[in-house]
């Protein structure tokens, strides 16, 4: 099984790797009632995502998940980071720069050539502190919508 080692910042939240600590109720839930790109999306769908997916969570002191990331990969030349969402009572405390440098730190020895997003306006800061940037030929990439 694949898990990096828990890392906890100075107040206390802690970042977690293991799939197993992720509460697919709470994700769910987060995702369909604080983030637009998930309305709709039934309880089914969402953990056929994740089970598709490298889960990332994030916990405040004395556990309770406050935020989740997910990364869509084949785990040797590209990835997809989605679904990254932070409940709002906790969010401006760094939990969100937690996440995405863990997933990245547990992504790191995979060697991805590339990892995508779409940034909303509230991450796009927060992405390009981190490495991403606007695609490279736009025209090049294509999309087929259902």
């Amino acid at each position: 099984m694949r898990f990096t080692v828990p890392v906890t910042d100075h107040d206390g939240y802690e970042f977690s790797a293991d799939p197993l600590r992720i509460d697919p109720a709470w994700v769910h839930l987060a995702l369909t009632e604080h983030a637009y790109w998930a309305a709709g999306r039934t309880r089914e769908q969402h953990d056929a995502a994740m089970a598709g997916s490298r889960n990332y969570g994030v916990y405040a002191p004395g556990g309770a998940q406050v935020g989740y990331a997910r990364v869509v990969t084949d785990g040797v030349t590209f990835g997809w980071l989605a679904d990254v969402i932070v409940a709002p009572e906790h969010r401006g405390r760094g939990v969100a720069r937690m996440l995405v440098r863990g997933l990245l730190a547990d992504l790191e020895p995979l060697h991805l050539k590339r990892i995508l997003l779409r940034a909303t306006d509230q991450g796009r800061g927060l992405y390009l502190q981190h490495g991403w940037a606007a695609v490279d030929e736009p025209d090049a990439w294509m999309a087929r919508y259902a």
